[in-house]
């Protein structure tokens, strides 16, 4: 039976405390923090030698399913009744709307050092300590819309952009592709600074602070973002009938992508899964 995911403005309060609740036990478990350290380690840039599965490659796509399944079964094994919502950003736009109220993830951090002071991830709680990060701070941090430098969420008309593309990726797979749903949603741009920044790239960069690079999953965000990002490649799949994951076949000999990307019937580390089983999740979750 596929359970449902919902977006995150429609849970109820007995939902958002379960929610809570059972990301602070793994986090306790110490299991939360794996879930961390995994991402670190698959963070390769295309500047970078080797594999790369989470980013700037066509299996941006299925590797975040496949990492959003793993956080849900470990939330779930300790509260049944918890699955992953979603923030829906071109919809709840401001500091203070759903998910950063105090009953959930919290709010921006104070102006001094970006610490998040409120809700139950604040540091003061006790129960959020940053443990595998690339700064040095223990502590969350946010810095919501950039108060400094402020920036805006990607807009719905952004995300039709990407959604109305009917290629998944396209050659040379990697964060300069100009064609291409993948590309266009993770958001690799052209330009400097902010301007180059597109739909989930611009959604990290916008929450600021520990959400900005490898370590991102230390904000609880991170999953609610993302399970938003994986709605849109559902809703991306719909619109286009018939359409797969590209590459089918693994780049040929003289590639510079041979050897780097993982093509629909390859294994997509660190699981034993390919891209192609993970296309359908309909026997698993719904999207409400």
């Amino acid at each position: 039976m596929a359970y449902t995911r919902k977006d995150v403005s429609t849970l109820t309060r007995t939902e958002k405390r379960r929610f809570v609740k059972a990301l602070l036990e793994i986090k306790r478990r110490g299991e939360y923090d794996e879930f961390v350290r995994t991402h670190i380690e698959y963070y390769v840039s295309d500047g970078e030698d080797g594999l790369r599965t989470a980013h700037m490659a066509p299996s941006f796509l299925p590797w975040h399913r496949r990492f959003l399944l793993d956080l849900e079964e470990a939330l779930r094994r300790v509260d049944s009744s918890v699955t992953v919502p979603y923030w829906d950003w071109t919809k709840d736009r401001t500091t203070t709307s759903a998910p950063w109220t105090a009953d959930l993830l919290g709010g921006t951090g104070r102006r001094s050092d970006h610490r998040v002071t409120t809700g139950p991830f604040a540091h003061a709680e006790g129960n959020w300590t940053l443990k595998e990060n690339v700064t040095d701070t223990e502590y969350l941090t946010r810095d919501l819309g950039r108060a400094e430098d402020p920036i805006a969420l990607p807009t719905k008309s952004d995300l039709e952009w990407a959604l109305d593309d009917p290629a998944y990726d396209t050659a040379p797979w990697d964060s300069t592709v100009r064609k291409g749903f993948r590309n266009k949603l993770e958001g690799w741009g052209t330009g400097r600074g902010s301007v180059s920044w597109r739909n989930h790239n611009r959604v990290h960069r916008w929450v600021g602070g520990a959400m900005v690079g490898g370590a991102s999953v230390n904000d609880p965000v991170f999953w609610l973002h993302h399970a938003f990002v994986d709605l849109q490649w559902s809703r991306w799949q719909a619109r286009h009938r018939g359409a797969r994951y590209q590459p089918a076949e693994p780049p040929g000999r003289g590639s510079a992508q041979r050897g780097r990307i993982v093509a629909r019937h390859e294994r997509l580390p660190p699981w034993d899964v390919t891209p192609d089983e993970l296309e359908d999740h309909s026997r698993i979750y719904r999207y409400g």
